[in-house]
């Protein structure tokens, strides 16, 4: 899963960019400003990594079920978890 931090602690800022975010290709590592916000494509996670951080106390746990979206806020940062397809290999 590709994980995006946004690192605000504010829901309606996160929420008046988070489509903005998600539709930016980011390289790894990249860091940039929206809105006054700073975004990052941390890389990649595990599939593990929302049920070990949905089992912290201080962590609100969200989904937009239509594309596929996990969301967790903890502290002052937004993490989306966007699913990436597995590339197929080719054989040449």
């Amino acid at each position: 899963m590709k994980c995006i931090s946004v690192y605000t602690d504010n829901f309606e800022q996160f929420s008046d960019i988070f489509e903005q975010v998600v539709a930016e290709e980011l390289a790894e590592n990249e860091e940039k400003e929206v809105d006054g916000i700073t975004v990052n494509y941390s890389g990649d996670v595990p599939d593990y990594y929302i049920e070990r951080m949905a089992q912290k106390r201080d962590v609100v746990v969200m989904k937009d079920k239509g594309k596929g979206i996990t969301i967790l806020q903890h502290g002052k940062l937004f993490e989306i978890l966007v699913p990436v397809a597995e590339k197929e290999a080719s054989v040449i």
